[in-house]
């Protein structure tokens, strides 16, 4: 697939709040998107797991709020993407 699936994170005041209390990240993705496909590709490029995506469409952008499994270092991984 050359379409690229994960555009950017979406760095707003409630981000870094789910990232805090929900181990939560939520990023912008490709409408096109499927939840699988944005769990694999997320899993791919950071060699975590991800334990659940859920997705919502709004004004034209897709957001996946992609929840991290418990054992995920989610304060270093929300560094490494200048989320904190």
């Amino acid at each position: 697939m050359s379409e690229k699936i994960i555009l950017d994170v979406l760095r707003t005041e409630k981000s870094v709040s789910l990232t805090e209390f929900q181990h939560t990240i939520p990023f912008i993705v490709s409408l096109n998107a499927k939840k699988q496909e944005i769990k694999n590709a997320i899993e791919d490029m950071f060699k975590v797991k991800v334990e659940s995506v859920r997705t919502h469409i709004k004004k034209g952008s897709k957001i996946a709020y992609v929840k991290f499994a418990p054992e995920v270092n989610i304060e270093e991984l929300a560094t490494q993407l200048k989320l904190a």
